[in-house]
């Protein structure tokens, strides 16, 4: 008995050091949040994910060091809670981008995706303007497009040579 709390209290003292991690980061976040709307998306979803992994690994380690029962059982329902919640996530992400997929194209060396094969979700998420203008924002600020863009010998490629590329799905 003694050495599973011992096991306990250190998983929970390194989850309590990544949740420091975590907080940290998104507080960065919010601190360079002025420039993107990128940045603004992601800063509250980590710093309320390191705060929560943070008091929940504290229980956890109090409870594991200190032998409290109600600490560990606290610690049990919603560490429940939470793994039911990530498979939850994982199920609604699988759902809504499952029937999408790419299609070949005659003569291009990618493929092609199509809105309409996507659940209705999503494409109610992409269609309405506030959310695009979030996305395309961020597809901005990350200069994806130039990315895309080669070059041979100072030449830009022409729209042949870009066709017959193998993009990724990103891309």
């Amino acid at each position: 008995m003694r050495t599973s709390n011992h096991l306990i209290g250190l998983l929970n003292f390194l989850t309590f050091l990544l949740s420091i991690v975590i907080l940290g980061g998104g507080i960065w976040l919010s601190s360079r949040a002025n420039s993107t709307d990128c940045l603004k998306f992601l800063q509250w979803p980590l710093i309320v994910i390191g705060a929560s992994i943070m008091v929940v690994s504290l229980a956890g380690f109090a409870g594991a060091c200190y032998r409290n029962t109600f600490l560990m059982w606290l610690y049990l329902f919603v560490m429940f809670f939470i793994i039911a919640a990530l498979i939850g996530f994982i199920i609604f992400a699988y759902a809504v981008t499952d029937k999408g997929s790419g299609r070949p194209v005659l003569n291009k060396g990618y493929l092609e995706y199509y809105l309409q094969d996507y659940s209705g979700w999503l494409k109610d998420r992409v269609v309405d303007e506030s959310y695009w203008a979030k996305i395309s924002s961020c597809i901005r600020d990350s200069k994806v497009c130039s990315k895309t863009g080669r070059t041979f010998n100072g030449v830009p490629e022409t729209y042949d040579m870009f066709s017959m590329r193998k993009l990724s799905p990103i891309e």
